[in-house]
């Protein structure tokens, strides 16, 4: 069974950065090559796909709101997908989630999981 574990969400300033983590046990990173992903999900709307990264292809999506700021990594000797956070806006305050194995992930789109973390919240103030 695939359990994820997510940290690092805080209160930041416009401007500021953050690192979350997602620490993932009951897969093999090296092995098993899950697509993973982070998600938001901001105060009273629905949870969107943000970044996610397929490592037996190598391919990388990031939406159009955060691309540049957010990029995705792996760790594969800690078991650790990060998401560093940076350019923060008042708009990226949400609850974030990491999720795998993915339904979906390409460069034009991420689809869900039925597998998810108990998320992580940031909050940006202006």
């Amino acid at each position: 069974e695939v359990q994820l574990v997510e940290s690092g969400g805080g209160l930041v300033q416009a401007g500021g950065s953050l690192r979350l983590s997602c620490v993932a046990s009951g897969f093999d990173f090296d092995y098993d090559e899950l697509a993973i992903g982070w998600f938001g999900q901001a105060p009273g709307k629905e949870r969107e796909g943000l970044v996610c990264i397929s490592p037996s292809d190598g391919i990388t999506y990031s939406k159009a709101s955060v691309k540049g700021r957010f990029p995705i990594s792996i760790d594969n000797a800690k078991s650790t997908v990060y998401l560093q956070m940076s350019d923060l806006k008042p708009d990226d305050t949400a609850v974030y989630f990491c999720a795998a194995p993915l339904h979906y992930c390409s460069i034009y789109n991420i689809a869900g999981s039925n597998n998810w973390g108990q998320g992580t919240r940031v909050t940006v103030s202006s």
